[in-house]
């Protein structure tokens, strides 16, 4: 019997020397693992905090966040400053200004050198626009107002010479001159108006909701037309003759003003 409890005891004892033999080689496996892992990315980790904007290039060129690229920002050089005229020109009366722009001069141009000269003269209406704010705060008179409307008409030339390329490209592939093609339709009132087509599950003259599109103009409506385009005639008329009348009243009062043309 003390044999036996003696081999027991002793069977017990190397039964609880290999568990601990394999845990403490398991834990030793695990912190190699680690090291060499820590000694692969520590040039990758090193390179990362050299460069901050590099921060994705760390990742695997085979994974899709890899061929991303980095946020990139313009730099802020004059921030609110932006929205107000140069220094210099404070406090003139006269701000000397070139010419706008015109569709002959814009034609020549890229398209990127427009994309580039759009926002350039989205900033200077915008610093203008504020200009013309703050002096109606001051209740003084804004220097070289003329400015805006230059700037205004070069934008419109701008966005027509851009319109002018699309249609010319969709002439080309499509044969169509709109983005959507349509006609020009009237309605009952004899408006003219421009009709997109659009699609329909089922042909015209079986769709209720098409047929209810009446698109002429009863006979009965012909004398209400004229005396539409007689009332608009006269109200042209009358608003060009009431700004005559102000700018002259103006002119009387103010002799030093200019007078728009």
């Amino acid at each position: 019997m003390a044999a036996s409890s003696s081999a027991g005891r002793v069977l017990t004892l190397c039964k609880q020397f290999q568990n601990v033999f394999r845990i403490s080689s398991a834990i030793n496996t695990q912190q190699c693992a680690a090291a060499a892992a820590v000694t692969r990315y520590q040039p990758q980790l090193y390179s990362r905090e050299k460069s901050p904007l590099a921060a994705l290039s760390w990742f695997s060129p085979t994974s899709s966040v890899g061929q991303c690229r980095a946020l990139h920002t313009t730099i802020s050089r004059r921030g609110l400053d932006e929205f107000f005229d140069f220094p210099d020109n404070w406090g003139e009366d006269k701000v000397k200004s070139g010419a706008p722009w015109t569709a002959k001069q814009l034609r020549t141009k890229s398209n990127e050198d427009l994309h580039k000269l759009w926002y350039m003269l989205l900033k200077e209406k915008n610093m203008l626009l504020t200009l013309e704010q703050e002096a109606k705060r001051q209740r003084v008179q804004m220097p070289s107002p003329e400015r805006i409307r230059k700037v205004e008409r070069s934008m419109i030339r701008l966005e027509t010479v851009v319109q002018e390329r699309e249609s010319a490209l969709r002439l080309l592939q499509t044969g169509q001159e709109k983005g959507r093609p349509g006609a020009w339709r009237r309605n009952l009132f004899g408006h003219v108006f421009w009709y997109r087509f659009k699609e329909y599950a089922i042909p015209w003259y079986m769709n209720k909701s098409y047929k209810r599109k009446k698109f002429f103009t009863p006979n009965f409506v012909e004398p209400h037309i004229r005396l539409r385009i007689e009332k608009r005639l006269r109200e042209r008329a009358r608003e060009r003759n009431y700004k005559k009348e102000t700018q002259s009243k103006l002119k009387e009062r103010f002799p030093q003003m200019k007078v728009s043309s």
